[in-house]
């Protein structure tokens, strides 16, 4: 790969991630893809001219290796902490301890060793830039008593690490994503633990969001065109949470258009 900044992308093997890769390619950024397997993401990493590493972020060991690597071949300037795995709507009485702790490990312990990692090391260089990608689930209330509150704490965790490196050269900024037509989401469709119908009713633009439309808010914020942003974590929602009580009047207003007035 020809020498210009480098960003490492995780759970690039699919959705978010493989979005996110892509439009930092197209930006002319040298991308690091990984993910947990293999299979995939070398295909995908290949046909993008992408570098790629199996990559499990809920190991330590395995964080800290890649980062004293590629540290020590040059450095880091970005980083896409997007790996993360989802939950079933389920009742507490009904959502296993195993299958809550494995949402909490990968989606916000491997993020944040992901974060740790990369992130003291770009301050110790004195730059470099990291989103951490969350949800809406963790800004509202949702049936994911795991999932949301891991994004909630990575929302948070994006504050206090902005804060920790931010003299040090390190931005640290987060999106967190409404209902993205991802294969994850597809594939809960499939088994009705999803409702793309109901994507357009909640979004105020009528219709889900694609991963591309997460992609290039992530490519902005590492960018230099937002060298004074860091902290802050911005919805990309479709405008969701603007909606908020607007069912228990009837619903969003009809296209104006569409109206047959005199």
């Amino acid at each position: 790969m020809s020498k210009g900044k480098l960003a490492v992308v995780t759970g690039a093997a699919s959705g978010i991630g493989m979005a996110c890769a892509e439009a930092l390619v197209a930006k002319g950024y040298r991308v690091l893809m990984t993910d947990i397997s293999e299979g995939p993401l070398k295909v995908k990493a290949e046909a993008l001219g992408a570098g790629w590493r199996v990559l499990d972020v809920t190991d330590e060991a395995a964080n800290e290796a890649l980062a004293a690597e590629l540290f020590a071949d040059g450095g880091v300037d970005a980083l896409v902490a997007s790996a993360g795995v989802l939950q079933s709507p389920l009742p507490p009485h009904e959502l296993s301890m195993a299958d809550w702790d494995r949402v909490i490990d990968v989606d916000l312990r491997g993020l944040y060793l992901g974060c740790r990692a990369f992130g003291t090391r770009m301050a110790r260089a004195g730059h470099g830039a990291i989103v951490t990608i969350s949800s809406c689930a963790g800004l509202r209330s949702t049936p994911l008593h795991g999932y949301g509150p891991a994004k909630a704490a990575v929302i948070s965790l994006t504050t206090g690490l902005a804060a920790e490196w931010g003299r040090s050269g390190v931005r640290v900024n987060g999106i967190a994503p409404a209902f993205t037509l991802t294969e994850a989401i597809k594939e809960r469709a499939r088994i009705s633990e999803r409702d793309i119908k109901a994507f357009s009713r909640d979004h105020l633009i009528g219709r889900a969001i694609e991963p591309r439309e997460i992609a290039e808010p992530v490519v902005f914020l590492l960018s230099d065109a937002a060298s004074a942003i860091t902290g802050v974590t911005i919805p990309i929602d479709g405008g969701l949470l603007a909606g908020g009580a607007w069912a228990s009047y009837g619903g969003y207003r009809a296209p104006y258009m569409a109206r047959n007035e005199t």
